[in-house]
């Protein structure tokens, strides 16, 4: 088999990591024992982010993190996926740099933006999401933290 070098070294987003993974849950407290009594993994930090009508719980694995996140309004986004889809894996996020060019030049790329720029997301990083009808059915986000 014969793999394209040109195309693989001609990266523009390049993620430093996977950031988290987001769970959409119904009861936040309920998912937090599990996450706790049974994976033995520890809460560090719950917030809510208004503006995305959401409360969030993180849990650290390794350089990942996994977000729990529940609706504080059932008309938010995670309310109406939770009632379409039920529970579940709600999107993965990937760390990058430069998050405004990255959003740029996915735009350019055909990518369908849901946020044409960044805005505030939990834990004081830049987020942005990439819509699911241009990445194989995969709700993307882009972090960005920058204040490191």
């Amino acid at each position: 088999m014969i793999i394209n070098t040109f195309a693989r070294n001609n990266y523009f987003m390049k993620p430093s990591h996977i950031e988290h993974i987001g769970i959409a849950v119904k009861n936040l407290e309920k998912s937090i024992k599990y996450y706790e009594e049974v994976l033995g993994l520890e809460c560090y930090n719950i917030e809510e982010v208004k503006d995305q009508k959401v409360k969030t719980a993180f849990f650290k694995v390794g350089q990942t993190k996994i977000e729990l996140l529940e609706s504080t309004d059932p008309e938010g986004p995670i309310g109406k996926f939770i009632e379409k889809k039920g529970e579940g894996v709600h999107h993965i996020a990937f760390a990058v740099n430069d998050i405004e060019n990255k959003l740029k030049q996915a735009e350019e790329k055909g990518i369908r933006l849901i946020d044409k720029t960044s805005r505030k997301g939990a834990e004081g990083l830049d987020i942005a999401f990439l819509h699911p009808k241009s990445t194989f059915g995969v709700l993307t986000e882009l972090c960005e933290d920058k204040n490191k």
